[in-house]
């Protein structure tokens, strides 16, 4: 599918003034060569206050920049996402594997993000991140106020999140907790990862074994996350030693694959092929007069019975 194009726009802080267009561009958005940045802006792809920009026109602080990227095709995505609850506040969706929540990398258009603003409306925005190879349950607000007591609710850890994954070995305890800090590490693509990091942040994910599966070296896992840092069940359970079945990622220890962070074609953490789906989740609801608490329907593979 090609999309309709996308402008991206950018305030010039006092850091960058003085500096060429092309310059800053090459810098903040090194995705692109130099060269590619100066072909853009030489095709009138670029306005400088609202004008053409030259590659060696020098910025001043507040310069409003905006890069008018042309269509492109984007990768497919399954398009097909259910609605588990919903009113004038919230809603709670669900998330087929293989849809990204938010535009990334080639993806703008086939995200669950423009998906749902296009069946509810621009104000609904998603409370908490799934990745893209995850299925399940994820909340919107729909108003600005909803959205204000739901982050200030997931920053107290005020909302449950239950998962099910399917890892590999069977030789975990019955419950164990993995408490293992996450934070960014120099990678290829991009350019920076989240993995285990010990200078990263706090992260403590609680395990509960529903059946070991022995004939295929696995286990069905119940986990349940009251903090929720970027990739932190891929990255715990191979930090634990127990990495998800499938991962193309992340291997024992919560770092990326050696192989992959050597290889041209490095893997990346849009890829799919594990099993992980957010199951449950539990919220204050913006009224203020209940809880509520949504199930969403696991995938063959995860079904707990």
């Amino acid at each position: 599918m090609k999309n309709r194009g996308y402008v991206y726009v950018d305030r010039v802080p006092a850091a960058d003034e003085g500096v060429s267009v092309a310059a800053f561009y090459t810098h903040h958005y090194p995705h692109s060569t130099g060269e590619e940045w100066r072909r853009r802006i030489e095709g009138d792809q670029v306005l400088l206050n609202g004008r053409p920009a030259t590659p060696d026109g020098l910025l001043a602080r507040g310069d409003r920049l905006s890069y008018h990227r042309s269509p492109w095709e984007e990768p497919e995505a399954p398009a097909d996402f259910g609605t588990l609850f919903e009113d004038e506040d919230v809603l709670v969706l669900a998330k087929p594997s293989g849809l990204p929540v938010l535009p990334g990398g080639m993806f703008l258009e086939n995200t669950l993000l423009a998906l749902a603003r296009r069946r509810y409306g621009d104000g609904c925005s998603p409370v908490h991140r799934l990745g893209r190879g995850t299925s399940g349950v994820i909340l919107f607000s729909r108003n600005a106020r909803a959205a204000r007591l739901l982050a200030t609710a997931m920053r107290e850890r005020r909302i449950l999140k239950i998962y099910l994954a399917l890892a590999s070995g069977t030789a975990m305890p019955d419950a164990f907790t993995i408490d293992a800090p996450i934070g960014p590490l120099p990678y290829r693509r991009p350019a920076a990862l989240h993995a285990y990091s010990p200078d990263g942040r706090p992260s403590v994910s609680h395990v509960r074994v529903i059946r070991r599966l022995p004939e295929e070296n696995a286990a069905l896992l119940e986990v349940t996350i009251p903090t929720g840092r970027p990739h932190q069940i891929r990255i715990h359970l191979s930090y634990a030693g127990f990495p998800l079945v499938g991962d193309p990622l992340y291997e024992r220890g919560g770092i990326p694959r050696a192989e992959a962070a050597d290889e041209e074609e490095a893997a990346t953490p849009g890829q799919t092929g594990y099993l992980l789906h957010s199951w449950k989740i539990r919220f204050p609801h913006p009224s203020g007069e209940k809880e509520v608490e949504v199930v969403c329907p696991p995938p063959p593979g995860l079904d707990p019975g």
